[in-house]
């Protein structure tokens, strides 16, 4: 069976899907992007910015279901500029502590209301 996850603490959907589904023992993040959930505006500023914007909406989705960035087995990354591949490195590797997870990182033509990254999650529970 599955369990939908949504927090009020990350971006609501922008079409119809969840934020989050729960099923067994995984929890399958979509893909967030830089939208702050407090006013609803895109947080694009600089890349740096913007890819902590988006581990920010993992973590409270993440959060929601009783997790944290320690559960992540699982990362994609689709970046509009792969030149900017190393800023946004230096600042996704900031959220994790150790164990790092399997991840691949894509280069796009576009991304949803046009931002430069986006990143989805798969975390284990237990």
């Amino acid at each position: 069976m599955k369990q939908i996850i949504n927090t009020t603490n990350a971006p609501a959907p922008i079409g119809p899907y969840s934020q989050a589904v729960q099923a067994g023992n995984f929890l399958f993040v979509s893909g967030q992007v830089a939208i702050n959930p407090e006013n609803g505006e895109l947080n694009i500023g600089n890349i740096e910015e913007e890819t902590h914007q988006v581990m920010r909406n993992l973590k409270a989705v993440l959060l929601e279901a009783g997790l944290t960035f320690d559960n992540v087995v699982k990362s994609t990354i689709f970046l509009s500029d792969m030149g900017t591949f190393a800023q946004v490195n230096e600042v996704y590797g900031q959220y994790f502590t150790a164990d790092f997870p399997a991840r691949e990182t894509v280069q796009v033509s576009v991304l949803p209301k046009n931002v430069n990254l986006e990143i989805s999650v798969i975390a284990v529970i237990g």
